[in-house]
């Protein structure tokens, strides 16, 4: 009898404490969130990211495979390759989430095996040395024969009992099985999506790398270009007045554009003085101009403030910020004209792009660009990337030097 409930405890103690084993999977999930809530906000964020991205790559994959002109077809390659990076990076994010939802999960299915765990290895241990005892020493023990009989008819009384509780704990035990069955898969996926990752980022490279050559190729013009816009970040204060001054060459050389005839480009257009009758519409009036084509966030994340809020500081946000993934692929937020690419005090790398219809937008904290002063980009362009550790990449977008919220002008 009571080797039978010892045989019958003993492989669910064993079960449990396998269950309750640290798991290799843990450290794997996204840290950042506090609450069950927040992740599964994020998987969902990611999931739309991703399903976004693959539809731009399919588009600009297209794009390019129609494109006639070589450096056509080589832009649009960089930039479907640029999507289908953050298509990837997208579908890494999901799979840490799910890791980090199991994780919780299991955390929460360990407490409750711990909890059961403990008690059911004192019983079997005692069943299992009651069970070892010789019968025939038990004859010569005064009252051990009444103990025997009432322990066993106590035992017969609570078999129910006991069979339904280790009923239950056989469920957690197949619950545990089944989530670690679930890690090994997301693992397995990860780890594939981080292949496919780094080789199109190789890729990527290889594109970017012919695309240098080809400018430095063309040279004259783009260097004396590079060489006013940094002239420009050495003489701004700060970033609103390097905008500014960007903002004023824009202008001139829309004014320029705009004469009637040919004429000579002056080498410092900063300098020049427009003439005629052409007059460029003030910021007031272009107030009621469309959204920038197709304007959309430079890269995936959690956004960490919102436009106009205010920090400790007091300062007022005139962008968004993003909490973007350790080197995460950013990209141009929509078709433009480099104005500044570079480094920039207090903001690490940063980009400044001039949109179509006045507009201009910036995007600070990048790790790296991969963008010229005077490059024209299309429509997902990459322009660099994110920190390799993660970190806020903030994206500003102004029309005539005004901020504006660039939530209000998303591509729908």
């Amino acid at each position: 009898m009571f080797q039978r409930f010892a045989l019958l405890f003993a492989p669910l103690a064993v079960l449990a404490a396998f269950a309750l084993a640290p798991q290799a999977y843990g450290q794997r999930g996204v840290g950042a969130f506090e609450t069950t809530d927040e992740v599964r906000a994020a998987i969902e964020r990611a999931q739309r990211a991703s399903q976004q991205a693959a539809q731009r790559g399919r588009s600009l994959e297209a794009a390019a495979a129609e494109a006639k002109v070589e450096a056509d077809k080589i832009a649009r390659q960089s930039a479907a390759l640029a999507a289908r990076i953050q298509e990837t990076e997208a579908e890494i994010a999901v799979a840490k989430g799910r890791l980090t939802l199991i994780r919780r999960q299991q955390d929460a299915l360990n407490a409750r095996l711990g909890e059961r765990r403990e008690p059911l290895i004192r019983l079997t241990g005692a069943l299992q040395n009651f069970s070892r005892r010789p019968l025939v020493l038990s004859v010569f023990r005064p009252g051990s024969i009444r103990e025997s009989m009432y322990l066993r008819a106590m035992l017969e009384t609570t078999i129910p009992q006991v069979r339904g509780r280790t009923a239950a704990l056989r469920s957690e035990i197949d619950k545990s099985r089944a989530l670690r069955g679930q890690a090994e898969a997301v693992l397995s996926g990860l780890a594939e999506e981080e292949q496919r990752l780094a080789l199109r980022r190789s890729q990527l490279a290889a594109i970017e790398t012919r695309k240098r050559l080809a400018a430095r190729r063309r040279g004259g013009e783009a260097d004396r270009e590079e060489e006013r816009a940094l002239a420009f970040a050495e003489q701004a204060r700060d970033l609103d007045g390097l905008v500014a001054r960007i903002d004023a060459a824009g202008s001139l050389r829309e004014e320029l554009a705009e004469l009637p005839g040919p004429m000579i480009r002056p080498a410092q257009p900063s300098q020049a003085r427009a003439r005629g009758n052409a007059r460029r519409l003030p910021p007031a009036t272009r107030g009621a101009a469309r959204s920038p084509t197709g304007l959309r966030l430079p890269v995936d994340g959690r956004t960490l403030r919102g436009f106009g809020s205010v920090d400790s500081s007091g300062v007022r946000s005139e962008g968004i910020v993003i909490r973007a993934q350790g080197g995460a692929q950013v990209v141009t937020p929509a078709p433009g004209r480099v104005a500044f690419a570079g480094p920039f005090r207090g903001y690490d790398r940063i980009v400044i792009i001039e949109h179509s219809g006045g507009w201009t937008s910036l995007v600070t904290g990048l790790a790296r660009t991969d963008v010229k002063v005077g490059d024209t980009l299309d429509e997902g362009a990459p322009l660099g990337v994110a920190p390799p550790e993660g970190g806020p990449v903030s994206f500003e977008l102004r029309l005539g030097g005004r901020p504006s919220n660039p939530l209000d002008h998303l591509a729908r």
